[in-house]
């Protein structure tokens, strides 16, 4: 039996920068992937458990990466709305969009809608449930995406609107700050931009912020409290980069699964399943002409930061699937070592533990 976890990251005022490979300090993301989180907890599980309990937990994790496993970072949003004259809190979670179609989608047709639709990269959880899990691609879907692409204001439909699906860019804001690097020997000033994600903020009632699943094996519950307290203690260091500017400092919500993710995850009818984390294997996992598989792949290397040894080296790169990959088997990844040939202190390793939902897709890939 495994126990499931939702946490939400509620950055409040909290600027964050989450830079990624190939992307310099002046650009950042508006979230961060699994492997990125992992790290960045893990760390934070070494400074407040040790060297040795946390090379003993690393040990436990790569004999049984189903030990703990978590999805990446997604954009959530809470607002309030009145029910029988009493207050109540809205939220929406946004998933990956399969890389594979929902049943019913037009496959094949010269579509009026195909390049809104292939910019979509999130969807809101319903909008998710019902094309990849329940009634599917529908008429009126198609329509109101047609009406979209020729921003048509006088729209027949307006459920996916209703739901979310066009806004997900307006959750967050991502602007470029002036910095001053001061050069130590010649005291020189050189003068850069660094970017920062800046999710909204009302209050705790009305906000915007990112979230992630979590599921643990079976007694497990001793791991749980102290994956908890390493999370609390990173969102006081703060997520990502530039934390010495402040940046990136989270308070957490550490949840029990609600009823509507329930839902999802107990998907009992599926023919293939969806990443929300990345995923690697040292043996990638072979493919035959009758299977079906739809995917994408990204390099994953960057910097370490041990707090042990107080060295940064960059980490070898690994080649990962990512989110919103679709295989007919559950991807079960494991932890890759991309410990540099010149770093001695320990070794390093970075998460292509995957995690991923059922769902029923489109086996026609024909575009």
């Amino acid at each position: 039996m495994s126990h499931w976890k939702l946490i939400r990251l509620n950055f409040r005022k909290n600027p964050a920068h989450f830079g990624e490979v190939g992307i310099g300090i002046e650009e950042t993301n508006e979230r961060v992937q699994s492997d990125g989180l992992f790290s960045a907890w893990i760390t934070a599980y070494a400074r407040l458990f040790g060297k040795e309990d946390v090379e003993n937990l690393l040990k436990e994790i790569k004999k049984n990466p189903a030990l703990f496993c978590h999805s990446s970072t997604f954009i959530y949003k809470v607002e309030n709305y009145k029910l029988n004259g009493k207050k109540q809190k809205k939220y929406t979670y946004f998933l990956p969009k399969p890389i594979g179609f929902p049943p019913n989608y037009p496959v094949g047709e010269d579509l009026d809608f195909s390049k809104v639709y292939k910019k979509i990269v999130f969807l809101p959880l319903k909008i998710w449930q019902q094309w990849y899990q329940e009634k599917g691609f529908t008429d009126e879907d198609k329509q109101e995406l047609i009406d979209e692409t020729k921003k048509n204001k006088h729209k027949q439909y307006r459920e996916l609107e209703n739901l979310g699906l066009f806004s997900y860019k307006d959750n967050y804001k991502i602007d470029k700050l002036p910095k001053v690097a001061i050069d130590r020997n010649t005291s020189s000033s050189n003068f850069y931009h660094t970017g920062f994600v800046q999710f909204n903020y009302e209050n705790d009632d009305q906000h915007s912020g990112l979230y992630f699943l979590v599921k643990f094996a079976d007694n497990t519950e001793e791991l749980q409290i102290k994956m908890c307290a390493a999370l609390h203690l990173l969102g006081d260091e703060g997520l990502g980069g530039e934390k010495s500017s402040g940046a990136g400092r989270f308070h957490p919500e550490w949840l029990d699964l609600p009823e509507e993710w329930e839902k999802i995850i107990n998907f009992n009818n599926p023919n293939s399943y969806s990443l929300i984390s990345m995923f690697w294997k040292s043996q990638p996992p072979e493919f035959t002409p009758e299977s079906y598989y739809s995917y994408q792949i990204q390099d994953r290397g960057g910097w370490i930061a041990s707090p042990f040894s107080g060295r940064q080296s960059r980490r070898k790169t690994v080649q990962m699937f990512s989110e919103g990959s679709v295989f007919q088997f559950i991807p079960q990844g494991e932890l890759a070592d991309v410990t540099p040939d010149n770093f001695h202190k320990h070794r390093i390793y970075r998460s292509g533990i995957s995690l991923s939902l059922p769902i029923q897709c489109n086996f026609n890939k024909d575009e």
